[in-house]
């Protein structure tokens, strides 16, 4: 007969998990939101939740840290899933909807961080590598440029935040997105190590015509010489 402990670590470990999720919707919402409500949300007693988050910090700081986690780890899903610029893309697109929620949750990421957490902590690092990987992969395919560091597009993305601070701007955000796809695949076809927008001095001067040859020259026959008288 079957250990019954296996079965409630799985019960354990979903509901842990409906907690995270409807932990993120209601702070991003509300940052006041009901930890009842959270419950209840996820379809289990208050102290279930007390169990897995004993106090409303450790709540807040496991939902941030569980949308990083995801944040990171689609990373390698996306790179084995699709063609290396498209991966970014797709990647990229998930870090807005990060940005949004971190944002949401800003109210009580600052009540958090006020009561001595450190949410924050090793959160860029991580980013960093995911990032690493898909523009490796990227330029190993020859599909991105090589001279630009995660580092790079990370500020770039961080950038694009302040477009999403007012409604209605993740639109635009994917355009903006969009734009620095299209900067990362210039120049692709450059060794790694040169700039893409190098060119050797000689190929920025117009190129030269050939010159048509000199027709032949003609001589001209001698005047016919007068009869003497």
């Amino acid at each position: 007969m079957r250990s019954p402990e296996p079965t409630r670590r799985k019960d354990a470990l979903r509901n842990r998990e409906r907690l995270l999720a409807e932990a993120v919707t209601a702070f991003t919402r509300d940052p006041e939101a009901s930890l009842d409500g959270i419950a209840r949300a996820a379809g289990v007693g208050i102290g279930t939740l007390y169990r897995h988050f004993p106090t409303r910090e450790a709540l807040v700081e496991a939902a941030y840290r569980a949308e990083l986690a995801k944040l990171c780890a689609s990373a390698e899903e996306l790179r084995r899933a699709h063609p290396p610029d498209v991966a970014l893309r797709r990647w990229m697109d998930r870090f807005l909807d990060y940005a949004i929620a971190k944002q949401g949750m800003a109210g009580a990421l600052r009540a958090l961080v006020a009561a001595g957490g450190n949410p924050f902590s090793e959160s860029r690092a991580h980013m960093t590598a995911a990032l690493t990987s898909l523009l490796r992969a990227g330029v190993e395919g020859g599909v991105l440029r090589a001279d630009v560091e995660a580092e790079d597009v990370l500020t770039g993305l961080g950038g694009m935040m302040f477009a999403l601070r007012a409604e209605d701007k993740r639109a635009q955000a994917g355009r903006l997105a969009d734009l620095l796809l299209d900067a990362l695949r210039f120049g692709a076809h450059a060794a790694a190590g040169s700039r893409p927008d190098a060119r050797p001095a000689a190929a920025s001067r117009p190129e030269a015509r050939p010159s048509r040859p000199a027709p032949p020259r003609t001589r001209k026959a001698p005047a016919p010489r007068r009869p003497r008288r």
